[in-house]
């Protein structure tokens, strides 16, 4: 999902556009390559290289997969091995590879990603559900939400439904895991210039549960206004 609007891109489509235009990489090696950063959805719902034309994944692992605000990381991932020997050299002339206590903070965290994902989903369909229907809220942005223009209600060519697994590896586990979208929520409030920035201020300002600052994917609720 993009940054703060939501909207799903189409990887299937992208990876086929590049492949059509410049061809595969074993008959072009100077094709681009197609980097994805799937952040938002974190690989619990979007596994990016499962996509055909897809070359690398990247996640920022200060976010969701660490889950707890206390680490700077990041990931980086290729099914290529031309990629990935030439990430391993940067690593090695730069000094990249994460300390020891980041590494063993961010597999603890990785450990309970798996509920952490499902219960933020499902509090965050509860919420885009309240801001929808609120008065004061002209718009609301979540995957999740019938409304949302990529959200076409599942079946062939919906970019939610590629989007979005909730973890399951067979149809099976569709009887024990509820589809959920992700716990990133956009929304506008109703009202012209300082008269809607004011109400936005007082939305952030008056919540008691939920925190003002600039970060996601952590154990708290988190809001920011641009």
């Amino acid at each position: 999902p993009a940054n703060p609007t939501c909207r799903i891109t189409d990887l299937k489509g992208v990876g086929a556009a590049v492949d059509e235009f410049y061809g595969t990489r074993n008959d072009n090696p100077n094709r681009p390559w197609v980097m994805v950063d799937g952040t938002f959805a974190t690989p619990y719902h979007m596994r990016s290289l499962d996509f055909p034309g897809i070359d690398v994944a990247i996640q920022s692992c200060t976010k969701y997969l660490g889950g707890h605000s206390d680490i700077l990381a990041g990931s980086v991932s290729s099914l290529s091995p031309e990629f990935c020997h030439g990430l391993a050299k940067v690593q090695k002339l730069i000094t990249a590879p994460l300390n020891p206590m980041d590494s063993y903070l961010l597999m603890r965290g990785i450990r309970t990603l798996d509920v952490r994902m499902q219960r933020h989903g499902e509090n965050a369909l509860q919420v885009a559900n309240m801001l929808e229907a609120h008065p004061l809220v002209e718009s609301t942005f979540y995957p999740g939400l019938s409304s949302h223009p990529d959200n076409t209600g599942g079946g062939d060519g919906c970019l939610v439904s590629e989007a979005f697994r909730a973890g399951r590896d067979s149809p099976e586990d569709k009887e024990i895991m509820p589809q959920t979208y992700g716990g990133m929520i956009a929304f506008i409030v109703k009202g012209e210039g300082d008269v809607a920035l004011e109400r936005a201020k007082k939305v952030c300002e008056g919540l008691r549960v939920v925190n003002l600052a600039v970060s996601l994917g952590s154990v708290e609720s988190l809001v920011e206004h641009p």
